[in-house]
């Protein structure tokens, strides 16, 4: 069972890529990008037929483990990808716009790539988890995230297509940053294979925060290195780290983002170097044919449904189950806290929208932002900052 849930979800991942390719023989349409055409047809049928492989398996993995495949980082995060696909299959059904498709699907190929980094063992639930509020409040918030990433995808074509490259400005500047950000998933994805096709690793032991001694099992040489770490006698031959983090910062997973960015860096010069100019002005000609209005009137939408349901399961089923597992509804724990960040900011994206009139390309910019805090908290919070949500970096 196991075995054919990985299959399944391959074969999700290579459809999400083909239907990419049929949704980018779209963009050239002379009449618009808001007009479906056999390209589009072919893709969003294509796309369907990938959700349903990545549905069975979800099915498949939650009859395997016996509990909702939600309680790790590749398990969220490849569930954040599945509900990113479905959103996206009932926006492109009201409004039929196929370019959506070009820059949705590969942020959902590049979220279950990244997942896919992390261990995919099935492991028993710890007590913490054991609790039916596990799926209703977990797969929830990831629903309400992956609308929400749908806006961003909106923002990121409105962008691309109105901001002027022909001169570099702070507005070409964030724009080229965000797709180096893009990239730079890429570039986790690549190094993280080289060094596991290499079979790296190196064992450490270091004292926690609460001053036990442990283990720390690094697939990447050490860039940073755990609070007071030693290296074990079988991984002497491996790289000493270069800095030693304190014990409230997760070193592993820190050096795991460093060598992302290192990664990402790497990749965007060698783009660079091939198309002479920014990634953004080399995409640019191909938006030529993007309904703006449309465009703009997506990214709106995808907000206004996504933060109700957000507001559901992060703040809402959250508090209930942190209630009832910790005696507390709150607790400043960080993931706790992003969770309310992540909130107060599309709260105050709907009120801009609606009472100061920021449509266009002020509303697109908050739509980038608002998906950069999501994955602030999906990356940087549970890969880097110790709390009580640290099992779901595991």
């Amino acid at each position: 069972m196991v075995q054919l849930s990985s299959t399944l979800l391959y074969i999700a991942f290579v459809l999400y890529l083909i239907g990419t390719f049929f949704f980018g023989g779209t963009i050239r349409d002379k009449k618009g990008s808001g007009r479906t055409n056999r390209w589009a047809t072919f893709g969003i049928i294509i796309t369907i037929f990938g959700f349903i492989a990545q549905l069975g398996y979800f099915i498949t993995r939650w009859i395997a483990a016996g509990h909702a495949p939600v309680s790790n980082l590749f398990e969220f995060t490849t569930f954040f990808g599945m509900m990113l696909v479905a959103a996206f299959i009932v926006i492109y059904f009201i409004y039929k716009t196929p370019v959506l498709g070009v820059f949705t699907l590969p942020v959902a190929l590049l979220v279950i790539a990244y997942a896919s980094m992390f261990p995919r063992e099935i492991t028993p639930l710890i007590p913490a988890l054991q609790s039916d509020w596990l799926k209703i409040h977990v797969t929830t918030a990831a629903a309400g995230e992956a609308i929400l990433a749908v806006s961003f995808a909106a923002g990121l074509i409105y962008l691309i297509r109105v901001v002027d490259q022909s001169t570099p400005s702070k507005r070409t500047f964030w724009l080229e940053f965000v797709l180096f950000c893009l990239i730079t998933t890429l570039g986790f994805v690549g190094v993280s294979s080289a060094f596991a096709i290499a079979d790296y690793e190196a064992k450490f032991q270091w004292i926690d925060k609460n001053g036990k001694k442990t283990e720390a099992i690094y697939e990447l040489p050490a860039l940073v290195g755990p609070h007071k770490g030693t290296l074990e006698k079988e991984s002497k031959d491996r790289m000493q780290p270069l800095v030693e983090m304190p014990a409230i910062i997760n070193a592993k997973k820190l050096n795991t983002v460093i060598w992302s960015l290192f990664g990402g860096a790497v990749l965007y010069f060698l783009l660079r170097l091939v198309l002479r100019k920014r990634v953004a002005a080399a995409i640019q000609p191909f938006m030529k044919n993007v309904n703006l209005d449309l465009t703009d009137e997506i990214s709106y939408r995808a907000v206004a449904i996504g933060f109700p349901v957000f507001t559901l399961g992060a703040l809402i089923f959250a508090m209930i189950w942190a209630q009832i597992a910790w005696t507390r509804f709150w607790g400043w724990d960080p993931k706790e806290v992003w969770a309310l960040i992540t909130w107060l900011f599309y709260a105050a994206f709907l009120h801009l929208r609606l009472s100061r009139g920021w449509h266009g390309e002020k509303s697109a910019w908050l739509a980038v932002i608002g998906f950069a805090i999501i994955m602030f908290n999906l990356v940087a919070v549970n890969l880097v900052i110790a709390g009580l949500h640290s099992y779901a970096g595991s």
